[in-house]
């Protein structure tokens, strides 16, 4: 998974293609819990890029999509919001995959 690096970045991957973008921190616990499992989503869904997003580092972008919990996911396709998986609640694999699925 790519590291978010900067606003332009985020409008060139959200504008073009399927993405999605995952907002984490490094002191949150529950987004350490889905790391291991992360490589596998991607792997099961190839069609989109996937992109972390640190929410300390990015906040103004957490703000300006009302991303106010984590770990979260939004879903862009062609700059056209997908859906998103926002909420401060641990999040399971069947849960991210399941919400992956229905973006399609």
């Amino acid at each position: 998974m790519k590291n978010l690096e900067s606003m332009e970045q985020f409008e060139q991957l959200r504008d073009k293609g399927k993405t999605i973008f995952m907002f984490s921190a490094n002191w949150c616990g529950d987004c350490r819990f889905i790391e291991p499992f992360l490589p596998e989503i991607e792997e099961n869904f190839k069609e989109y890029t996937f992109v972390h997003v640190d929410r300390d580092q990015f906040i103004d972008l957490c703000q300006q999509l009302d991303v106010f919990g984590i770990p979260s996911f939004i879903g862009f396709e062609n700059g056209k919001e997908l859906g998103r998986f926002v909420s401060k609640d641990r999040k399971t694999q069947e849960e991210i995959e399941n919400f992956i699925k229905g973006l399609k």
